[in-house]
């Protein structure tokens, strides 16, 4: 295994979560045929719930663990990085065992709590079923993302990005010939297929957990290697437990609150638009599903750029900001928003054009989809964005401002939500674009007011960073403006999934050209990631 550096690193571990998502993309195609909006509602009620306990039962610990690692790594107290992970582990593994257990008892009464008194589509029955099926998963997965995070403490990015690719692969198998063995060969019954669908996140964590265990234990020696030689100080498994809980409790918030600024959705969009504005059960369940699980799919291939650029900064950021080298932090701040900027901004709106025919790629002709799609993918770029500035957060220590900017989020999305679904009905407009409005303010609102706490406090300067975003929507309006135009000439009109890829490839393909020649001629593209860095990529893209 070979260490990496934080761009190299960054590329790894993106490209390795990109992957993977496009591989969680690709499989929502046959899956959706056979489930349909009825099940994708369910499966994502599933998800929604898992999302929450996942980050309980995680607790931040993996990421704390890399954190640790890192800077015990930096200081040479080996003893306490070695002791650090054994701990986490036990840890990660009692919170396991809880949340599973109150997943699997409390399942029927938060079935109620998302469907309510609406009848005419999934029925309490099967929301609880669906949970307790995934609540098995958090017996696994925590254990998987703690070996993720000892590896990546000590920049071993590679592995860990082959094990989400292992960990997808698996999954997706399963999903797809599970629950179309369900369906059409064993005929069982739509909760019966999902519930095979879901319980693929237990199997495809564990065979991932089993290539991270022999990989690790086939570098011992790499992982446990000491060469620095100070006199390190008494460091007692209790001083190490607290350490790993304070690390923790701002990466448990941004699981928690993540989950509950999405789950406002699940409680609140499916009553309100049945109850309040008239729509059929089987309507509202079929834009909750494009919400909460088919578009939201597609956004994660947006969402995996900052993960992947998470992956590298922490251990790095980590290291600089235990040296005091601000000027270092500062860099890798700005470095960190111009790239995510750089590839989210043109691929959001490009989606977005694309909207119509890249849902019939995935999904097939809807009534809804491409229409909740269209504005529901701009909720991608204020995902990353909270990512990116509450992970920096974290890295600074700044707990409070962490819990501060994610209970604003959560409150401006929570108290928006239904007054827009209403206003956006009043309006004229679908009233499904109220509740994406909320999500994106909620998201906006914590970024905000974290990035101008950084630079207050830590005297970053985004100067460089502002200059390039207007450089990034300059060169993306260029992009869209000849997409339109040509959409103008030829309009998409068609049912046909082999016209649809054929249309999205040619468009996807002419965009990328545009906007990479335009960063090219301009020097944006070498201002963001540096021309040693662009040069070596294309060394590596020629071979």
């Amino acid at each position: 295994m070979k260490k990496s550096s934080f761009m190299q690193g960054a590329f790894i571990a993106t490209f390795g979560i990109v992957f993977s998502k496009i591989l969680g993309m690709l499989y929502v195609i046959p899956f959706y045929s056979i489930i349909g909006e009825q099940g994708g509602a369910l499966y994502g009620y599933a998800y929604s719930i898992y999302a929450i306990f996942l980050g309980i039962s995680q607790a931040g610990i993996p990421l704390a663990i890399s954190k640790i690692i890192s800077e015990y790594n930096v200081l040479g107290y080996y003893d306490a990085r070695d002791r650090s992970f054994v701990l986490g582990r036990k840890v990660l593994s009692f919170l396991g065992i809880i949340c599973f257990i109150i997943m699997f008892i409390f399942a029927e009464p938060l079935a109620h709590i998302i469907i309510g008194s609406v009848s005419g589509g999934n029925t309490i029955q099967d929301v609880t079923f669906v949970i307790r099926v995934i609540a098995t998963a958090v017996l696994v997965v925590p254990i998987l993302s703690i070996y993720r995070g000892f590896l990546q403490g000590h920049k071993y990015i590679t592995p860990t990005s082959y094990s989400q690719i292992i960990e997808q692969i698996v999954r997706v198998l399963i999903i797809i010939f599970g629950s179309y063995l369900a369906m059409n060969v064993f005929h069982l019954s739509l909760r019966a297929a999902v519930g095979i669908a879901v319980f693929s996140a237990t199997i495809g964590a564990f065979c991932s957990w089993i290539y991270l265990y022999f990989k690790a234990r086939k570098n011992k020696k790499q992982l446990y290697k000491r060469t620095l030689r100070v006199e390190e100080p008494k460091i007692t498994d209790k001083q190490i437990v607290r350490k790993i809980l304070l690390y923790a409790f701002p990466f448990i918030m941004i699981d928690v609150f993540k989950s509950l600024i999405n789950s406002v959705d699940v409680f609140t969009l499916v009553p309100v638009l049945v109850n309040g504005l008239g729509y059929t059960a089987i309507k509202a369940e079929a834009v909750m599903g494009v919400i909460s699980t088919w578009g939201l799919k597609i956004n994660m291939i947006i969402a995996s750029i900052a993960t992947g650029l998470m992956v590298s900064l922490i251990p790095n950021l980590t290291s600089s900001f235990v040296k005091k080298d601000m000027e270092d932090v500062s860099l890798k701040i700005n470095q960190t928003l111009q790239w995510l900027l750089f590839f989210t901004i043109p691929m959001t709106l490009g989606l977005s054009i694309l909207s119509k025919p890249v849902w019939t790629i995935f999904y097939g002709v809807s009534d809804y989809g491409p229409s909740v799609y269209q504005y529901y993918v701009f909720v991608a770029i204020a995902t990353t964005l909270f990512t990116a500035s509450i992970t920096i957060l974290q890295v600074l220590k700044e707990y409070k401002m962490v819990f501060f900017g994610l209970l604003l989020g959560l409150i401006v999305n929570a108290s928006l939500n239904v007054p827009l679904l209403y206003a956006f009905n009043k309006m004229g407009l679908p009233a499904y674009y109220g509740s994406t409005t909320a999500t994106i303010l909620g998201y906006s609102s914590c970024v905000i007011l974290s990035l101008w706490y950084i630079h207050k406090k830590y005297k970053v300067n985004y100067e460089d960073t502002l200059k390039k975003i207007i450089s990034i929507v300059m060169t993306t309006f260029v992009m869209v403006i000849v997409l339109l135009f040509l959409q103008r000439i030829f309009p998409y009109q068609s049912t046909s999934r082999v016209f649809s890829i054929f249309y999205v490839t040619c468009y996807s393909i002419l965009g990328i050209v545009i906007y990479f020649a335009i960063a090219f001629q301009s020097k944006l593209i070498y201002g963001i990631f540096g021309r040693e860095n662009i040069k070596q990529i294309m060394k590596r893209f020629k071979r």
